[in-house]
């Protein structure tokens, strides 16, 4: 079985693609709908890695307590850069704080 490069405590950065009228301050790529009434867009996203799951998928926590699980080959994923790690740190060590005591 090959080894996974992800382990839980691992800090990473999902790039997820949103859609809306009115882009935020940290959107990147964005593009307008045809018509204009929308953008799409990308926002880097700043979870820890909770749990390998048994099918090899991976449960990553918000900052706010919610939970995404996602494939570890998913092109969108990514281990935290060191300069990510320096200038995100609160972002990653919040997720610490608030995930719960037991599971």
């Amino acid at each position: 079985m090959r080894e996974t490069r992800f382990h839980p405590g691992d800090w990473v950065v999902y790039c997820k693609t949103k859609h809306s009228t009115h882009p935020g301050p940290r959107a990147e790529n964005v593009t307008p709908a045809a018509f204009g009434e929308q953008y799409s867009y990308t926002v880097d996203k700043y979870w820890v890695v909770d749990e390998l799951l048994s099918d090899g998928r991976l449960r990553l926590l918000t900052r706010r307590g919610k939970e995404h699980v996602v494939r570890p080959d998913d092109p969108n994923l990514h281990r935290a850069r060191w300069w990510e790690r320096l200038f995100y740190r609160q972002r990653f060590l919040a997720i610490a704080a608030t995930k719960p005591a037991t599971r």
